[in-house]
């Protein structure tokens, strides 16, 4: 009787691993960049123009693709990879590379340099608090407030213009989140990597050459407050969406967060605001501002500066609307400069004395003995 022969060597490899091989081919002009830890970004300008950001510097390079048809294999190769494709209907489109890598293609007519390509690397280590505070990002005390408002299920709204750092902290302080808990993370092109144990990752579809097939961030909201979420995690709220979030966050889905693109945190509510009101549901304007009082608790703001340092610069307490339906907010933590100084870089995230209403929640909780550096925080309010 002759045994089973051996599985071939070719089927024990993961496609997935093929096709990166692959995908090394197509970019090798560039692929050194991707691979130097240094450079946090690739700008392919057409075929002939490369720019890269490296310690905080835009660089041109000399790297260069063969032709545009060879960029354009290189667009297409990568869209495969995600099931997306560029149509004359779609000239824009983001995608992911297989590190996770962030991508965003622009191709004519919409972009007058030919094929345009802008890679956003995934970080791979893992980040160190440690060095966060050590580097100035963010404050021990600050950082000890995050986690225990995460832990304590308060809505965190991540804030800041691009680049500034939003998604990174998100990814990075999504990991104070219990590990018994599941987690739905929603996004346009998958970028969060959260090291829990029990995280689902759902990602928006693009229509086919028909128009048909598209699954929009709102639907994929919808759908997954069916899936028995503890926590929702949107990578990024950009239109009518927001209303889901914020009546979902309303009615039990508490401990969930989001990044925005805003310069300041009332900018940030006001955006949520518009956003909301883009919908297909009308709601009175008073009612809107009281649920969005209501459903985020905590904005965290984040600034990029000219020494490529990515730092929180601004952490506020969202509080009830005031008797004119106004937002109001309180600042927990923000941003001084040392006195003589001149530079930004030279601030430093401060405590503003203002006692935040969640530690009577964490002193409830028997949580203050946990965190040293929260002691003032939890003083008597008078």
């Amino acid at each position: 009787m002759v045994e089973d022969a051996k599985p071939a060597a070719a089927e024990l490899i993961d496609p997935s691993t093929i096709f990166a091989k692959t995908l090394r081919s197509f970019f090798a002009p560039v692929q050194h960049y991707l691979d130097d830890p240094s450079v946090v970004e690739v700008m392919i300008n057409g075929p002939e123009e490369v720019y890269v950001e490296q310690r905080g510097q835009l660089t041109l390079t000399d790297a260069r693709f063969p032709s545009e048809d060879a960029l354009v294999a290189a667009i297409r190769n990568l869209l495969q990879f995600v099931g997306k494709r560029l149509t004359d209907d779609r000239p824009m489109i983001d995608a992911r590379m297989p590190d996770g890598s962030r991508v965003h293609v622009a191709m004519p007519p919409c972009s007058r340099k030919g094929p345009c390509i802008t890679i956003r690397k995934f970080k791979k280590e893992g980040f160190d608090f440690d060095y966060m505070v050590q580097c100035g990002t963010i404050s021990q005390m600050a950082l000890d407030y995050l986690r225990i408002s995460i832990q304590c299920e308060k809505n965190l709204v991540f804030a800041g213009g691009t680049s500034s750092g939003k998604t990174t902290l998100l990814n990075t302080l999504g990991n104070f989140i219990p590990a018994h808990e599941r987690i739905v993370v929603i996004e346009e092109s998958s970028e969060l990597q959260l090291k829990l144990p029990h995280v689902l990752q759902l990602e928006t579809r693009g229509p086919d050459r028909y128009g048909r097939g598209e699954v929009t961030i709102r639907e994929l909201f919808r759908n997954s407050l069916r899936m028995r979420p503890d926590r929702i995690i949107v990578g990024e709220v950009r239109g009518g969406e927001a209303l889901d979030l914020i009546q979902a966050l309303t009615s039990g889905h508490g401990g969930s967060m989001s990044t925005m693109h805003a310069d300041t945190p009332i900018d940030t509510l006001n955006r949520i605001e518009t956003m909301a009101l883009m919908s297909d549901v009308a709601i009175p304007l008073n009612a809107l501002r009281t649920q969005i009082a209501s459903s985020i608790d905590i904005v965290v703001q984040m600034s990029r500066f000219r020494d490529a340092s990515r730092r929180v610069v601004q952490i506020s307490e969202v509080l009830p609307v005031d008797e004119h339906y106004r937002y109001r907010l309180e600042d927990v933590f923000v941003m001084r400069l040392p006195e003589g100084g001149r530079k930004l870089e030279e601030g430093a995230l401060q405590w503003t004395g203002h006692r935040p209403a969640l530690m009577d929640e964490v002193q409830g909780r028997m949580m203050a003995q946990e965190t040293e550096s929260l002691a003032p925080l939890f003083a008597d309010k008078s």
